[in-house]
């Protein structure tokens, strides 16, 4: 039985003495788009954080692709084939867009090492029209698809994606949503972080709902259009 890409069990998490998550259980199965829905200061990015070690401590259980992540440094939870995209994108403005894609390495063992550039332009084809182009002349849009193309070169499969959506015009927001489609459709697991659930309720197969660092809602796409309205005075869209 394959194990689950990401498995959390108990999961609380603290910066300094604030207590933010309060016991979080989720399961992302290999292959499955989930986003975790909530209202900002829900506790959904630092969710992402705590199974990165990104937090100021943490106690639980974390398992990736059945390795058990709690007691690990995050560059030892990244090898085990975590991609972070955080909100902020971290990208290097005086870099060209290709010496951006450039800079993080393969991450060697099981997965193999990342995509090629090929393969990258390919997916982000953006992306190879502006590959000569400095970090600081890039769109919102084309920063945010640079951001989730780096790390694929790491050769991540598990994706972690923290508000790829905000900010953007929506053309962009429709292409960052096909983006997501195609790495679904070649095997990825992605976990979509989300405030704007008109984005992500077309993309994923699973929700969890946050609030105050506990879930309190789950379901598959299937029961979304049951709960639509509950969820929209939920999450006040």
């Amino acid at each position: 039985m394959t194990a689950p890409a990401l498995a959390i069990s108990g999961l609380h998490a603290w910066y300094g003495q604030v207590h933010v998550l309060h016991g979080i259980d989720l399961t992302v199965e290999p292959g499955e788009v989930v986003a975790l829905l909530g209202r900002n200061g829900a506790g959904r990015t630092t969710t992402l954080r705590a199974v990165l070690g990104l937090t100021g401590s943490r106690q639980g259980s974390v398992r990736i692709h059945g390795t058990q992540a709690i007691g690990l440094s995050t560059y030892q939870i990244a090898r085990l084939g975590v991609g972070y995209c955080p909100e902020e994108r971290g990208i290097f403005a005086s870099l060209s867009c290709e010496e951006n894609l450039l800079l993080p390495p393969a991450v060697e063992g099981a997965l193999g090492g990342g995509l090629s550039l090929a393969e990258i332009y390919e997916i982000f084809p953006n992306l190879h029209e502006r590959r000569n182009a400095s970090g600081a002349r890039l769109s919102g849009g084309e920063q945010q698809m640079l951001a989730v193309a780096r790390i694929l070169r790491t050769g991540a499969d598990l994706l972690l994606l923290d508000e790829i959506s905000e900010g953007l015009a929506p053309a962009i927001v429709q292409s960052l949503g096909r983006m997501i489609a195609s790495l679904k459709d070649k095997g990825y697991t992605i976990v979509l972080v989300e405030q704007n659930f008109h984005f992500a309720a077309p993309l994923a197969d699973r929700f969890y709902v946050l609030e105050q660092g506990l879930i309190v809602e789950q379901f598959r796409a299937g029961e979304l259009a049951g709960r639509q309205e509950a969820l929209s005075e939920m999450l006040g869209v």
